[in-house]
Parts: C-alpha cells; structure tokens; sequence
C-alpha cells in the first residue's frame, strides 16, 4: 500500500454518492507498501479501505484480482472483500483512475513472527490454493521469472551503490533461467505473502490483505516467497535464514496440502529466482519513485543478502 494519488473532501463526497454504505467522515492516506494508492475510509461505525490502482497494474487486469478477493471470502478465507457501488459494480472511477472499496480486515501486521505464526501462514498459504482450484480465473504472472529480464534492463544503476551489480544479476539471472524447473504442481497463488500482508490478532492469524500480485504459478514459488519474505531473521543490517521458521512454514502448509519430492527439489531455485525478484523490483522502485509520492521505499540491499546466502545452499535439507 501507498500514497500516489492525493484526495480530498469532494472525492470523498463524489464517493459517498456511489455507494448505499454509511458516509465516509474521515479518510487517512497508508504509507505501507509499493504498488497503489490505497486510503483507511471511516465512518460512524465502520472502516474500509480504498484502493485507487496506479500504473503498474494493468487496468485490463484489475477484475482478475476483484473477483478472485469476492470468491475467496466466499470460500471462507478471510480477506478484503469488495463492495459493490449503487451499480452493481465493484470499480469506480476516482481522479481518472480505477478504484475500489473493500472490506477492513481486523488485527494487524507483526515486526516478526514467531514459529506457531510461520506455521499458521504455511496452512493458510495451502488452503488458498487449495480453495482456487474452485475459482475458474487466470492470470500471467507480471513479476514471474520470465518478466525479470525487461525489468533487469529497466533498473538505473547507482554508481557506488553496489560494486558490479549489474554483473552479478546478469549471472544470476542467466543461471535461473537456466536451471528453472518446469512442470511442477501450480494454480493461483497470493503472490507477496510479506509480513506487513498478514494480519494476526491475539497471536491468531486473522487475515490476508493486497492480493494485487496475485497470479497463476507454481504452488511452490509461493513458499519460496514466503520463506524469503518471513524466515529470515535481522541483526542490526545482516540477515539469517532462521531454518526453524522454514521447518515450521512448511509443516503448516504439508498440514493441508502435501508436497511432492520434485517440489521440495525445486526449494533451493524457486528461493533464488524470488530473492531476485524482489532485489530487482526494489532497485528498480528505489531509482524510479517519485519523490512527490507518500511511500516508504524498501532497501534493496535486504535481499541482496539473502540471495547471496541461497546461492550457497543447494537441497532442500539444506533448508533444515
């Protein structure tokens, strides 16, 4: 979540004409995130949270996520749910943009998250994939690993920064590729299970928000991500592969959905290509924000580290 898009008062008039819900009083911009702008809308009595979709998602894309937030929590997984306007439909325009309102999801995020937490998120991880198998929807994975070549092209190099980047992603992106497996078990998975995506309340999980990576891939990836995204652990500026989270992450998700041994195989490449990822997303976020935007930008160097530490593991008991 962010802020591009500003608002003010008349919007969120022009809003409350739109929607038979209680008027919205109040509206506060959220800093959190990368993506889109999204605002904490409250009224008397309830909160939502409204999304205004920015550049980088696709407009023609935007229903695939909609209706996947709609069928899941129909499916009773808790997550935001969309509101319909007086229209019958759930987008909106808004400063020219595609918008939406959803749901407010109670709890909130966790700085770290304990071993029962990474085992909650390994079984909720399997129940949505499980569940989507149910949800006749596709789409191409925007940030999947045959999309990081044009996105490694795009990235502004620093000078100083980091001492030959460039060729060290260019190595590590031709390995991947190289190496990258094929035919594994795969369906719509969440995409960007990060910790500040996962909310918890009184230690139980209780929600998962920001499904606007959401895609087709492999099952597997999805664990790669959240082993990058939740299974490291920070001292000062250096990270850790914490084994004990793994362990833990994927206990949960074999309580509901097993995993094959060509899968488990794959842990160690599936981990590299996710920390290449998100360590190019960020470079490429860090010399391409705005400086008007109201955003947090995340230190590409975070996972800089943690490929560097994949790239001396290579089995899946490597990971125990």
């Amino acid at each position: 979540m962010a802020v591009y898009t500003k608002i003010n008062k008349r919007d969120i008039s022009l809003i409350n004409k739109k929607f038979n819900i209680e008027n919205f009083k109040n509206f506060k911009g959220i800093k959190q995130g990368i993506e889109n702008t999204n605002y904490l809308l409250k009224s008397k009595n309830n909160k939502f949270i409204l999304t205004i979709f920015e550049k980088r998602v696709l407009k023609k894309e935007i229903p695939f996520f909609i209706k996947l937030m709609d069928q899941l929590s129909a499916l009773n997984i808790i997550c935001p749910k969309p509101l319909k306007n007086k229209n019958g439909q759930f987008l909106i325009k808004l400063k020219n943009k595609t918008a939406c309102i959803v749901s407010f999801l109670t709890g909130k995020s966790k700085k770290n998250l304990s071993l029962k937490n990474c085992y909650d998120v390994g079984k909720t991880a399997a129940l949505i994939h499980l569940y989507t198998k149910k949800i006749k929807l596709f789409r191409t994975n925007s940030m999947g690993i045959k999309k990081l070549r044009p996105l490694l092209n795009k990235i502004k190099f620093k000078s100083g920064e980091f001492k030959n980047l460039d060729k060290f992603l260019e190595i590590n992106l031709r390995d991947i590729n190289k190496i990258w497996p094929k035919k594994l078990p795969e369906g719509i998975i969440h995409g960007d299970l990060f910790i500040d995506n996962i909310f918890f309340k009184n230690n139980k999980l209780s929600g998962i928000i920001d499904f606007y990576f959401a895609a087709n891939d492999y099952f597997m990836y999805e664990i790669a991500i959240c082993v990058n995204a939740l299974c490291f652990d920070q001292v000062n500026s250096k990270f850790f592969l914490n084994k004990k989270k793994v362990k833990n992450l994927i206990k949960g998700y074999e309580k509901i959905r097993k995993l094959s041994s060509k899968e488990k195989n794959s842990l160690n490449i599936l981990c590299r290509g996710s920390a290449l990822r998100y360590f190019l997303t960020r470079l490429y976020d860090y010399g391409n924000t705005p400086k008007t935007a109201f955003i947090k930008i995340k230190n590409p160097r975070e996972y800089y580290q943690k490929l560097i530490i994949h790239n001396k593991l290579k089995t899946y008991k490597d990971y125990f």
